[in-house]
């Protein structure tokens, strides 16, 4: 099989009326009058993201999914995207698996496959999808929109993509019920894209939990010139976790990555708005904070006490 044939069997669909898929120098997008193109790229490399043996309709799942988290973080539509694609050798089950799940996430989400690449690597799988969106003029939600009396939102829960990882890693001594429950969280994250579109004019800043809740938080404190107190009794954490020692639940709720869930500001007007539209689509949707003046990022216990931090999260380059 040919680089061609393989990009004919395994990723070239029917587009929508006004695209234009594979085939030309180009893919084509329709963008709506008054609306803005959002776009976003990650890189998935194998050793690095996902382990060698990881199943590959979970990979294709997710390798779209993290890009669609960033299209709702900015509480974007989703558009259309691409795939790069660097393989050892062609496997045609690895492809048909990987290929189906992908297709299937982008048919959900209204974000077709529209073009990319295809080549050969020799140390292993590299994936990198782009993803194209829209949103109307003017009201993406930004990291730098924060302001002093903000709620802070997060939605879905927080640990378990973490300790999976810690699990499948050998990092935590081996628990296969516990990492059975939780592998899903981070095998095949599930963005709140549709919640997330319906965001402007309700949210202030957002951003998706990629490399840990502190961490990303931070991005938008750094970025609004604003602080923050979070309330450690109130993050939404996994059940999984229950069964674990305070220090690694800790670990895994506030430092650990791979959630791919919303953590956004709001004023405290459109608390009831907020959670309508949670329950308008099925998103758990729970407040965990405040942002106040100043510079500092603190954790709050029950009684009002400052929690030490360790670890902020996740650095590639650290």
């Amino acid at each position: 099989m040919n680089e061609f044939d393989l990009i004919r069997r395994y990723f070239t669909r029917p587009v929508p009326p006004g695209y234009l898929g594979a085939g030309d120098d180009c893919a084509l997008l329709p963008v709506a009058p008054g609306k803005q193109l959002a776009t976003s790229t990650d890189l998935l490399i194998e050793g690095r993201h996902f382990l060698p043996d990881a199943d590959p309709a979970s990979l294709g799942h997710k390798a779209l999914a993290v890009n669609i988290s960033d299209l709702a973080a900015m509480g974007a539509e989703p558009l259309g995207c691409m795939l790069g694609l660097s393989l050892p050798k062609v496997d045609e089950a690895w492809l048909a698996a990987f290929a189906d799940a992908f297709h299937e996430l982008a048919h959900e989400a209204g974000c077709p496959l529209v073009g990319g690449d295809t080549t050969r690597s020799p140390d292993g799988i590299v994936i990198s999808v782009t993803v194209f969106g829209q949103i109307e003029q003017g009201r993406a939600l930004l990291r730098s929109a924060a302001r002093p009396d903000d709620d802070i939102w997060v939605t879905g829960t927080l640990g378990a993509p973490h300790a999976a990882l810690q699990w499948l890693t050998r990092q935590w001594p081996a628990q296969p019920a516990l990492l059975a429950a939780a592998r899903p969280a981070l095998e095949r994250p599930v963005p709140p894209w549709r919640f997330a579109q319906r965001l402007p004019g309700l949210a202030h800043a957002a951003l998706d939990i990629s490399d840990g809740l502190l961490q990303d938080l931070g991005h938008i404190l750094k970025a609004s010139g604003c602080g923050a107190i979070l309330y450690y009794h109130q993050l939404p954490i996994d059940s999984v976790l229950e069964p674990l020692d305070e220090s690694l639940v800790r670990e895994a709720v506030l430092s650990g990555g791979d959630v791919y869930q919303l953590c956004f500001t709001a004023a405290p007007r459109n608390r009831e708005a907020i959670a309508e539209l949670a329950r308008a689509f099925d998103v758990r949707a729970t407040r965990i904070g405040v942002i106040e003046s100043g510079a500092h990022l603190k954790v709050h216990d029950a009684a009002g006490r400052p929690i030490p931090i360790s670890s902020r999260g996740f650095d590639h380059f650290a």
